[in-house]
């Protein structure tokens, strides 16, 4: 029998137990889940606000850029690839604050399953989730503020505040994740203990089943889908990256300015197509997981089981729908870009619903932990 079967044999704390007050499990679910609403919720104002205004300004400097070395005017050239380099940097920080507090997202929610098997007391628990969610927030915001802080009294020639404050965030989080991990570790080597049950592992709800099985049906199709494009587009895709880098170069260099253009509409259009299919694979992906995590945290959703099914639902089929219709947005245009927002919304609802669930359960055991102290005295 596998570890885990046995783990999952083992009995933990029960509920109340395992999800007291400001303990480290209830810290790291309600934290988690709030760190990937709160990207979500930016990246889709990203994507409706920012993401295509900031692409058109990209091609509109480096075509700017492109004209001006076909001209000979070496200065104009340098200025728009240097506003290239800063519409990127803004749309790179963008998105790299959403990709790290959806991951650190999902991170703490794992590091929340897998309480009952470190080794520390409740108390040394809850710190180092204090210290793990300090870090995942501190690590996207100083990232967010990257752009706009930029060297402005750093101590360093090329690394600015924002920066050092978003690598102490990931350090944070990388001590506190070695933690729980050396805890994890040290129960392993301390051998078996009593018994333990954990209500989360434990469930066989309806809206547990629906979301693990739908969780891994968007993780196969995003592996099928990524396995697609990497044996029969991506070469391609490279190869083609060059070769229209290299037309560029030769249209600037023989003043062609209608070759020029050409291979600027080629190169934009490569991009887009490359995005997509990327975006598509790691949303389903991501989905997948997030939807196969909070299988787990069901029992602890204080909500009648009919709604836990229709919230589950509501999550999956916005999974399904935000990587499906971004996939399609080459074909659709702006249409099928609306309604992956929408999958992207209700994703984010679902999500919120869950969260408020949750956020009712602590509230219960709480309200629960006072009855019983009160009578006690």
């Amino acid at each position: 029998m596998s570890a885990l079967h046995k783990g999952l044999e083992r009995a933990a704390p029960v509920s109340a137990e395992a999800f007291g007050p400001m303990g480290a499990r209830r810290l790291l679910a309600l934290g988690g889940i709030g760190l990937i609403l709160v990207g979500m919720l930016f990246g889709d104002i990203f994507a409706v606000f920012v993401l295509h205004q900031n692409a058109a300004r990209v091609g509109e400097s480096l075509a700017a850029a492109a004209h001006a070395a076909v001209a000979g005017d070496s200065r104009a050239a340098g200025a728009g690839i240097q506003s290239v380099g800063g519409f990127l940097e803004n749309r790179g920080t963008k998105v790299d604050t959403h990709v790290h507090m959806v991951a650190f997202g999902y991170l703490a929610l794992m590091l929340a399953i897998l309480q009952p098997w470190v080794a520390f007391g409740e108390g040394a628990k809850t710190k180092i989730a204090w210290i793990f969610l300090f870090g995942a927030w501190l690590l996207p915001v100083g990232v967010f503020l990257i752009h706009y802080v930029g060297l402005a009294y750093s101590p360093l020639k090329a690394i600015g505040w924002a920066s050092i404050f978003a690598d102490c965030g990931g350090a944070l989080v990388l001590v506190a994740t070695l933690a729980y991990l050396f805890g994890i570790a040290k129960r392993a080597r301390a051998g078996e203990r009593e018994p333990w049950s954990d209500s989360l592992l434990g469930d066989r709800s309806a809206a547990g089943r629906i979301l693990l099985a739908g969780g891994l049906v968007l993780v196969l199709l995003g592996f099928l889908h990524g396995a697609y494009y990497a044996g029969f587009d991506l070469y391609k895709h490279e190869a083609a990256d060059y070769s229209i880098l290299s037309e560029m170069a030769a249209g600037a260099a023989s003043k062609d300015v209608a070759a020029v253009d050409a291979a600027l509409g080629k190169y934009g259009a490569l991009g887009g197509e490359k995005a997509v299919n990327i975006a598509t694979h790691a949303h389903a992906i991501e989905f997948g997981l997030l939807a196969m995590m909070l299988a787990f945290f069901q029992p602890y959703v204080s909500l009648r089981e009919s709604w836990k099914k229709r919230w589950a639902w509501v999550l999956l089929i916005g999974s399904l729908a935000l990587p499906v219709f971004v996939l399609l947005e080459l074909n659709l245009g702006l249409l099928a870009g609306g309604i992956a927002d929408v999958g992207g919304l209700l994703v984010i609802v679902a999500l919120l619903a869950m969260w408020i669930g949750i956020l009712r359960h602590t509230g219960e055991i709480d309200a629960g932990a006072r009855v019983t102290g009160g009578a006690q005295a």
